[in-house]
């Protein structure tokens, strides 16, 4: 078992938008998990016609009911945030926990929110010899709060939802940042919509599939006297009237059906990526796998001088050194179009090779 309690040499507020802001808005971004084709015409048009309401205040009612009926689940169950990091930010302030835990590596964004918090974060660091799959056995027995993403951003690994459970324990609050979970074909080892865990608490993110990176939307799915702390905790009219507007309009069944076919198209150009990968394993890199996430974790030699001369030749990669368990060693690629991976892997033989000289 490997705990931490202090911050360490990773930067928490580090995330792959800095890759691609500045002098890197031109480069191909590899950098952010958000989709880049997106959002739809359809779904632009249902955002558009959200702004003739603008004068009232927003009213998150109907789409609290629809994202309550996507999970069959009481709406009482459901709380809408502005993305899942504000539900980071909320569970930070609101759970009075007094042994809070992070298994890494992980989306590094729920760690900052506690410790801006006041907490003393424990980390649990999975390795790469065991793939970076989840021992529940490591995480330790006094933890009152547990957060995993499932699947797990950077590493790419689908943990099955049995492994998951076993975390959970009387007394416990038990946090799954299911943000990816809807590019997984079929949803498989989701836990959204289970009421059998015992203080299960499951986080959704609306912007990574629909591309809404800049409409901020997701919520939250818990107990009721759990969603009632959170609702405490959060400001009034939280969520505004466009973003309850693509709530409401990205759990329909057109959308949800929408979204099964772009998890399959993901899986199969995230195939076609680390085939492409595998051909530099006599250099050196070495993928995890199997990836299941719309991204794929990478190690390498120099990977450092790697991203720089990929930026030169026009892809932002994201570095992995500032999520904790991983070094200077490791890049996160999201998963694109093939045509843009066949010109990543073409930037990517001439980088190995400049960055070897």
């Amino acid at each position: 078992m490997h705990t931490e309690h202090e911050g360490g040499p990773h930067d928490l507020r580090h995330h792959g938008d800095a890759e691609v802001r500045d002098d890197g808005a031109a480069l191909c971004d590899l950098a952010v998990n958000v989709r880049a084709d997106t959002p739809p015409a359809w779904l632009r048009e249902v955002i558009a016609g959200s702004l003739d309401g603008l004068a009232a205040y927003p009213d998150g009612r109907a789409a609290r009911a629809a994202v309550a009926a996507r999970h069959g689940l009481t709406a009482e169950r459901v709380l809408l945030t502005a993305g899942a990091a504000e539900a980071f930010v909320l569970l930070a302030r609101a759970l009075k926990a007094r042994r809070p835990v992070v298994v890494h590596p992980q989306f590094t964004e729920p760690e900052a929110a506690l410790r801006a918090a006041g907490h003393a974060v424990g980390r649990v660091l999975l390795r790469q010899a065991d793939g970076f799959r989840l021992d529940p056995a490591l995480v330790p027995e006094d933890a009152d709060l547990v957060l995993i993403g499932n699947p797990t951003n950077p590493t790419s690994v689908l943990h099955p939802a049995a492994s998951i459970t076993e975390l959970a324990r009387p007394g416990r609050t038990l946090v799954v940042d299911e943000a990816f979970m809807d590019a997984v074909p079929g949803e498989r080892e989701a836990l959204a919509g289970r009421t059998d865990v015992p203080g299960l608490v499951v986080l959704r993110s609306l912007t990574k599939t629909w591309g809404l990176a800049g409409l901020r939307i997701g919520y939250v799915l818990a107990e009721p006297g759990t969603i009632a702390e959170l609702e405490r905790a959060q400001p009034l009219w939280p969520v505004s009237t466009p973003a309850l507007a693509a709530a409401e309009a990205c759990v329909s069944p057109r959308a949800l059906a929408e979204a099964a076919h772009a998890a399959h198209r993901v899986a199969a150009d995230r195939a076609h990526l680390v085939a492409g990968l595998r051909e530099f394993g006599p250099d050196g890199l070495h993928v995890v796998e199997p990836a299941e996430g719309p991204f794929v974790l990478v190690r390498l030699a120099r990977a450092a001088a790697v991203r720089r001369h990929l930026r030169d030749l026009g892809f932002a990669v994201r570095r992995g050194d500032t999520f904790p368990g991983l070094d200077g060693k490791w890049l996160r690629l999201a998963v694109r179009d093939r045509a843009t991976v066949n010109r990543f892997v073409q930037a990517l033989d001439r980088a190995v090779t400049l960055a070897g000289r």
